[in-house]
Order: structure tokens, then C-alpha cells, then sequence
């Protein structure tokens, strides 16, 4: 089981040893949407898009389980500056406090059956949210926690309550300060605690280098010095191949379109619509929302969008799918924890709402004009989601590309990721294999994804 912890330091006794104390006791029986029943309770478990979240769910409950404890036994005597103000935004607007006091009222348990407690609260989700932000993952191999936030606002976001709190501008705009100032921290020296060599909780020890086989001679780094040479938690997520370690297949051949992220396929559309009902079951793309502009809208209209996921521990650098020209790039604002009622009570949040983050969550939007004349205009959608919505853009408009080229990246990981070309590109997908689908494996950054054919 993996857990965030401070650094031991600023504890009275080990945190680590701590959670591992409260968990230890925790049955094994699943958690599913609705609760209602033994029978539910009993159903298998979602499979959680990027393992960002453990597939089992019990592993979330024992880690939510010991927060909790150690939040009731050592409640902070002060809130972060960016926690306490959504603290007093929720307090001094009676529309907010009414959700907020209402999303966890509305979670259809007070304990999972496992017996394990709920957060039941808003005041006790912003002290857990608030002891999140001097922590940085560990990594263990049993169930990785790195969305430790979505963890704890899984079950409320999923309400009727928490689907309106969590579109409300100003909240998301409080959110994202929280997760700013958690990126601070990822970002300073104080998160390499750890990247160590505990051979289960460090991120260079055997359980972690066993699942990423072959570390140091796919990433740039060196072993011989402290936290192999990584600065922070971010710079080891932002790490970068070595050169040479994902050659561009066809590079000069503007038939062929590169995978852009180190990613898994998840859904193909064609024929798509400029708007449409993107928070419906099936989750149609809505270009329109997606692109939030009108200047590009209609080259894209009829087209076909390609959607897939990061995992992870994956690789999280864009690069150019095409050779051509960067024609704008933005970031767009938008949710952080908001997911689709169409799906129903989703205990993977926001695990079946693919689809719908593309429209309303916080991404950004890169349009390369292609220098084949039969491809066009091509559109790259990065989105964030819950904690991974740093979008990051290195380009610019007028800065010609080749395949290849670094576009940007997600700090923290990241998220999922759509490629949209127009109607008179008709595109065979090269997915070796794979089926678009949340258990798809990864493409490798640079493969050739697509031909234009006809």
C-alpha cells in the first residue's frame, strides 16, 4: 500500500509506521458504488484508467482509514493560507455551504464495508487536503495513492451536491491554488525524501525499479549520486528519455502521424459533432467546449478524435505527432474534480467520465498547421485531471516543429490527451493490437499511430 506522508522530522513518531499500524487490521472486502447491500458490496472492484488510484479499492479505504486517524489525533492548529480560503469562501456564501454540507450528507454510507470510516465532513476533508501538501507519493507496489486529494473527495464528487459544488467557478479557482501550492512543494528539494532506495516504499528501491525495469538506461539520471540526480518529486516526473531510447518512426514521411504521448488508447470518434451532449452516458465529444474557441471550430467539425490516457508511471512529455507549424497555444482553465451523474455513483471517479473531462476540466489546446497540404490543421488537447492539471506549453505560435519535438508536459504525471483532425483526413490507426479501452496498454512516444490513407 502506498501512502503520502510528511517528513518524519516534523512527527512525533513515524507516519509510516503509524498507517501501517491502523491498516493492518482492515478486512478485504471490495467497495462498490452503492452500498446498499452485501451483494454490492461484494461486486469486483473498476479498474482505475492509469493506476493513478489502486484498482482496490480496499487499499484506498485502509489508506483513507489511517488519514483520518491521524487526523483526529493530531488535527493542524492552522490551515494552509490557500486551504483556509476556500475554508471561508464555502462559510461566507450560503449556496456553497449548503453543497458543501450536502455532498458528504448525500454519500450513501457512513462507513465502507469494510468498516472502514468516511469522510464525512467538509471541515475534516480540508484537514486531510491540508496534510496533503507537505507530502509527496511513496511508491509501493500493492496500490499506488498519487491522487491522494481524488482520494479523498471520491466519493462526494459524485453526488448530486458535489457535481454542481465542483463546476462552480470560484471554487475551481480556489482548488487550483490548493494544488499550486502542493506543486510548490513538489517542485522544492524538500520532496526528495522520497526518492530513495527503500527497497518497498522508495522509488528507487527493488520493488519500484522492478516494475519500471531498465530505469537508468531509459531515463536520463545517475544512480551514483543522491536521489539519482533528481532535484524534486517533479523533476523525476517530468524525467526525459535518453536520447535515442524513442526514435520517430517514419520521421520524414508526412503520411505517417507519431504518438504524441507515452499513452494508452481509449476511444476513436469520427464524424463529431461542433457541440453536443458531452455529460450524457455516452460521452459524445463536443468540440466546441473542448476547443473554447471559434476560430479553428469549423476545420474541425466531421472530424475524428483520437483519445488516450497516461498512466502513472509513465512518461509525461508531449511531443509533435506531425512536422508543421505551432498556429496558437493556450491554456484553458476549467474543473478539477468534476465528473459526469450519467455514469452513475463511480468509485474510480473520475474513471468512467473520459470523455467528459475533455470538455470541462482544465487542459490546454496546441494547433500545429501540418506541412503535408492533405492533413491541415491538426489539434492536440492535453487535459489535466484532479491533481495533474499543470499544463505546461514550450512552444509558441509561428515555431515550426518536427516530429518529435517537445510540446510541453503534464507536472505531477498526466492525464489523458486527444488528437483531432478534420473531416477530409481519413486516418488508419496503427494500434498494434491494442483495443481502445481503459485496460489498453501503452503506445510508445514517437510510434507511428496513424497513416492518412485515400
Amino acid at each position: 500500500m502506498t501512502f503520502l506522508r510528511r517528513k518524519e522530522q516534523d512527527m512525533p513518531t513515524s507516519r509510516r509506521d503509524f498507517i501501517k499500524r491502523v491498516a493492518a487490521g482492515s478486512c478485504a472486502v471490495a467497495l462498490t458504488p452503492n452500498a446498499a447491500s452485501a451483494s454490492d458490496a461484494m461486486k469486483p472492484v473498476p479498474y482505475r484508467v492509469g493506476k493513478w488510484l489502486s484498482s482496490d479499492q480496499t487499499v484506498l479505504n485502509n489508506w483513507l482509514s489511517a488519514q483520518i486517524t491521524q487526523l483526529e489525533i493530531s488535527p493542524p492548529s492552522t490551515l494552509h493560507p490557500t486551504v483556509q480560503a476556500l475554508k471561508d469562501k464555502i462559510e461566507s456564501d450560503g449556496r456553497l455551504y449548503a453543497l458543501f454540507v450536502s455532498m458528504f450528507v448525500q454519500v450513501p454510507f457512513k462507513k465502507t464495508p469494510t468498516g472502514e470510516p468516511q469522510v464525512r465532513t467538509y471541515e475534516q476533508a480540508l484537514g486531510l487536503i491540508n496534510n496533503v501538501l507537505k507530502t509527496a507519493p511513496e511508491y509501493n507496489k500493492t496500490g499506488l495513492v498519487g491522487f491522494p486529494i481524488n482520494a479523498i473527495l471520491d466519493w462526494a464528487m459524485g453526488t448530486e451536491a458535489g457535481f454542481t459544488a465542483f463546476q462552480d467557478p470560484e471554487v475551481n479557482r480556489l482548488i487550483q491554488k490548493i494544488l499550486e501550492a502542493w506543486g510548490t512543494f513538489l517542485a522544492s528539494p524538500e520532496s526528495v525524501y522520497v526518492l530513495n532506495e527503500d527497497p518497498k516504499t522508495g522509488w528507487f528501491g527493488s520493488d519500484a525499479l522492478q516494475k519500471m525495469q531498465r530505469f537508468s538506461e531509459t531515463f536520463i539520471c545517475n544512480p551514483a549520486l543522491p536521489h539519482w540526480g533528481f532535484t524534486s518529486w517533479d523533476d523525476f516526473f517530468t524525467r526525459q528519455f535518453r536520447p535515442g531510447v524513442r526514435p520517430v518512426e517514419f520521421e520524414n514521411d508526412d503520411r505517417w502521424i507519431s504518438n504524441s504521448c507515452e499513452s494508452a488508447p481509449y476511444k476513436i470518434a469520427k464524424n463529431v459533432k461542433a457541440v453536443d451532449k458531452f455529460w450524457i452516458k455516452a460521452q459524445p465529444y463536443s468540440l466546441r467546449h473542448m476547443l473554447n474557441k471559434q476560430d479553428y471550430l469549423q476545420q474541425f467539425v466531421g472530424g475524428t478524435v483520437y483519445q488516450a490516457f497516461l498512466s502513472a508511471l509513465s512518461y509525461h512529455r508531449w511531443h509533435s505527432p506531425i512536422n508543421g507549424t505551432i498556429v496558437d497555444a493556450y491554456n484553458l482553465d476549467g474543473t478539477y474534480y468534476s465528473e459526469t451523474r450519467a455514469v452513475g455513483f463511480d468509485p474510480a471517479a473520475p474513471n468512467n467520465s473520459q470523455g467528459y473531462i475533455t470538455a470541462v476540466a482544465a487542459r490546454s489546446v496546441i494547433l500545429i498547421r501540418s506541412s503535408q497540404p492533405g492533413l491541415g490543421l491538426v489539434a492536440l488537447i492535453q487535459v489535466g485531471m484532479a491533481e495533474v492539471s499543470s499544463c505546461e506549453i514550450t512552444v509558441k505560435p509561428g515555431d515550426l516543429v518536427r516530429k518529435g519535438d517537445q510540446l510541453g508536459m503534464f507536472h505531477f504525471g498526466g492525464s489523458t490527451y486527444c488528437l483531432i483532425v478534420g473531416p477530409q483526413v481519413n486516418l488508419k490507426f496503427n494500434l498494434g493490437g491494442r483495443r481502445p479501452g481503459v485496460h489498453a496498454s501503452n503506445i510508445p512516444l514517437n510510434a507511428a499511430l496513424a497513416e492518412i490513407v485515400g
